[in-house]
């Protein structure tokens, strides 16, 4: 078991919210409907971050799971080593 997020992609996710909703951000990278948890995590140490939209419209989830601004990006994916 990895304490280690995987990377689920190198960029962010432009997904749309709506203002009130809850919604389930990936902390493990391992699901296969990103940004969004569906259960992958069960055999890691990972739990997902419950968070509410503030408003509705389009937002930038981090897609790297290193941001320091969970669950949106902080444009940490661009430091990030790739090779």
């Amino acid at each position: 078991m990895s304490d280690e997020p995987t990377i689920a992609q190198a960029s962010p996710f432009k997904v749309e919210l709506e203002e009130g909703k809850r919604y389930a951000w990936c902390r493990c990278g391992l699901s296969k409907n990103q940004p969004y948890c569906d259960g992958a995590h069960k055999d890691t140490s990972f739990t997902p971050m419950m968070y509410v939209a503030e408003k509705s419209g389009p937002h930038y989830m981090c897609g790297c799971k290193q941001t320091k601004s969970e669950p949106m990006c902080d444009g940490t994916h661009n430091k990030l080593d790739q090779s």
